[in-house]
């Protein structure tokens, strides 16, 4: 028997065959948008001067906005979200368009581009 052993919460084992990502993935019960390894914690992006965790789009949107960051509309890339700093900065942060697809990666750039503001912690 080849394949990979995964252990859930309650530390029952499961043998995966033919192992893919979509198979490693487990909706987690206090946040069902997001998908997290077995073993993994869940993380969550939260905005320090008001300690409030960042759950839509639309909240971190306003967030960005009042740091001074500003949405830029790629036709190019209709797929991402994207801000960008000024029009003579580097700066840009992109995202998945859909907010399900939002991962740590997502958020570690953000918090980089923004230290004292974000911050990634363990749901």
């Amino acid at each position: 028997m080849s394949g990979v052993w995964v252990f859930d919460k309650n530390g029952v084992a499961r043998l995966i065959s033919n192992p893919t990502r979509e198979s490693f993935q487990q909706k987690e019960p206090s946040n069902p948008g997001t998908a997290t390894a077995p073993g993994a914690r869940p993380r969550v992006l939260v905005f320090l001067p008001a300690n409030q965790v960042i759950r839509s789009y639309a909240e971190l949107e306003e967030r960005l906005i009042e740091l001074g960051w500003t949405p830029y509309h790629n036709l190019n890339r209709p797929n991402l979200l994207q801000f960008h700093k000024s029009e003579d900065s580097a700066h840009l942060i992109s995202l998945p368009k859909d907010f399900a697809n939002f991962k740590c990666l997502h958020m570690y750039d953000i918090v980089v581009k923004n230290r004292s503001y974000f911050e990634v912690r363990d749901a």
